[in-house]
């Protein structure tokens, strides 16, 4: 898919944020001077062929009492779509990435309570046969991380 330049403004303009109200799509597209079934389209045409591969609010476990944590595991090649199957099938899983080294999965866990991010990496571990190591955030810092389009 080749984006013009309306796709360009709508994706730059949606990392700045969506709004919260009954009708977010159409004060979107009156904010970009489109129309709104227009917007809808292109934003579903983008998803379709990946372009976008979600569209959504992120929420921050931590700071409504949850926790999260960047996890991965060593899938062998030859079981790596049954282990992501298994690790995707879960409703804590997020994030989930293939990646060119030994730890080739690596996804996050998003749980209710911190001792649900252990229970739910022993579960993957045992449901997987491969150890799912988990890393914890340390720190965190706000980087304002936007693609320009």
């Amino acid at each position: 898919m080749t984006l013009d330049d309306t796709d360009r403004r709508i994706l730059n303009h949606l990392q700045e944020g969506f709004p919260i109200a009954p009708d977010p799509f159409a004060l979107v597209a009156a904010e970009l001077a489109l129309d709104e079934a227009d917007l809808i389209a292109r934003l579903e045409r983008m998803r379709e062929a990946r372009v976008i591969t979600r569209f959504g609010p992120f929420f921050d476990a931590a700071a409504m009492g949850g926790a999260f944590c960047l996890c991965a595991m060593a899938a062998p090649e030859d079981e790596f779509d049954r282990v992501a199957e298994i690790v995707n099938a879960r409703p804590e899983v997020a994030h989930n990435y293939a990646r060119s080294h030994a730890l080739n999965m690596w996804f996050v866990l998003a749980t209710e309570t911190e001792a649900e991010i252990a229970e739910v990496a022993e579960a993957l571990t045992r449901a997987t046969g491969h150890e799912v190591l988990c890393f914890p955030k340390l720190q965190e810092f706000f980087v304002r991380f936007r693609v320009a389009a």
